[in-house]
């Protein structure tokens, strides 16, 4: 199961139509679950929230602006490659604050997509769509160029 853990609502249609249709895209390929945190603004708090949602088997991602970037190909094969040590795959969004030194201590990885700061909403939709490219490109299908 791939799941996403991140603090916040979504309260744009748009972006949740398009968190919507990726989630379902993606589901074709694997169980995928959006975990949705309230953001208290204390990365303390925010943290216990967290790392109750994580399973000690899990393949934990953080997503960090200080993370390795990776091309789509070498993130497929990230996803590919964490498939066969782990059956989970966690990717934690931080809040506007980040993530806690604790949540990013759980983590296997920090990853980051790029230098510039995203909103959480269309992040979270910029992330979903890159593992759905990832599933196209590991299944040899039509989408990624």
């Amino acid at each position: 199961m791939i799941k996403i853990i991140c603090l916040g609502k979504i309260k744009e249609k748009y972006l949740q139509d398009l968190i919507d249709d990726y989630q379902k895209r993606i589901s074709k390929y694997h169980k995928i679950e959006i975990i949705e945190l309230k953001e208290v603004n204390d990365l303390e708090k925010e943290a216990l929230d967290i790392l109750k949602n994580i399973d000690p088997k899990d393949m934990v991602i953080c997503l960090d602006i200080m993370g390795q970037s990776y091309t789509s190909l070498e993130f497929a094969k990230l996803i590919d490659e964490s498939f066969i040590k782990y059956s989970n795959i966690t990717f934690i969004i931080g809040s506007s604050e980040g993530l806690s030194k604790k949540v990013k201590d759980k983590a296997h990885k920090l990853l980051s997509f790029s230098k510039m700061t995203f909103p959480h909403g269309l992040f979270r939709g910029i992330l979903l769509e890159q593992i759905y490219r990832s599933f196209k490109i590991l299944n040899n299908e039509k989408y990624h160029k």
